[in-house]
């Protein structure tokens, strides 16, 4: 992660995201387990997943740059 320069006359100013109790409990529960197992605790689906756009890997596989430049200089 990079510096990020302030510009003249802006603030950036960064505060916590405060937690409501239901939070903290279900955080606590995460890293119990976690300790106790060894293991990330199984969470339940989100209710974006698998919606387009929401996938990390947008390319399609099998595919690589390198192929893709070796494409562009023979053509």
């Amino acid at each position: 992660m990079g510096y990020i320069k302030e510009p003249a006359g802006i603030d950036f100013v960064v505060d916590p995201t405060p937690l409501t109790t239901e939070d903290r409990k279900k955080i606590s529960e995460i890293i119990a387990y976690y300790k106790e197992t060894g293991r990330k605790m199984p969470l339940p689906k989100s209710p974006l997943a698998g919606k387009a756009g929401t996938t990390r890997h947008s390319r399609k596989s099998g595919t690589s740059r390198a192929t893709s430049a070796r494409k562009r200089l023979t053509a």
